[in-house]
Order: C-alpha cells, then structure tokens, then sequence
C-alpha cells in the first residue's frame, strides 16, 4: 500500500489546529492583539528578537548593548500577563513540534545511525 507523505503531513496539520495546546497559543496570541500596549510591546520584542537571530544566522557578534536590549525587554514582557501567558503557550507549542520533529526524522536515524559530533 502506497503512502501520500503530503497527504499525512496535512492531516498533521489538522490535528496540531485541532489540539488543545494550539487553540491556547492561538486564544493567548489573541488576547495580546487586542489589549493595544501588550501588543505593541510583543511587536517589539519580537523585532529584537529577529534582530539578533538574523545577525546570529549571518555569524555577525551581538553587541554587548544589543544583549543587554534583549535583557531589559525579555524581563519587561514577562511582567506581562497576556504576554508572559503567550510565551508560555509558544513554549509548549515549540516543544511539541520538536517532539513531531524527533518522530518524523527516526527513520533516518535509524537508517544513517545517528550523528554524533
């Protein structure tokens, strides 16, 4: 019996919108769209964020002011309910996928051994 991997994939995706801990990433997200200041304050931290990935992805250095940027927002955002509440959602969301990801990725550990640096 022939698989569709594309097939499976997108049933994936209905049961990752259909779970509980995604509907509680979208509710959290939602709730920090609507209160003006949480999501102007989300807005930036995400800019920050991507910043600093971006320079990381490019092998650029982080300035010591930039660090200490993302130290000072990081620690604004979590006095933040909707905001921390939000995060704490996208944690949980991020290791779920991670978890998909170990799943989907074991049949070629097990075909190529897994890789050890």
């Amino acid at each position: 019996m022939a698989v569709n991997l594309y097939d499976a994939a997108h049933d994936l995706e209905k049961v990752i919108r259909e779970s509980d801990e995604y509907k509680q990433l979208k509710q959290a997200y939602a709730e920090v769209n609507v209160d003006a200041q949480a999501k102007q304050m989300f807005d930036h931290f995400r800019q920050i964020q991507m910043n600093i990935q971006q320079k990381q992805m490019m092998g650029q250095d982080i300035s010591q002011p930039e660090v200490e940027q993302a130290q000072k927002m990081v620690a604004l955002v979590q006095q933040n309910d909707k905001i921390s509440k939000l995060m704490q959602a996208e944690q949980r969301m991020s290791m779920i996928i991670g978890d998909l990801n170990q799943v989907i990725m074991k049949p070629l550990e097990e075909l190529y051994g897994e890789m050890k640096f």
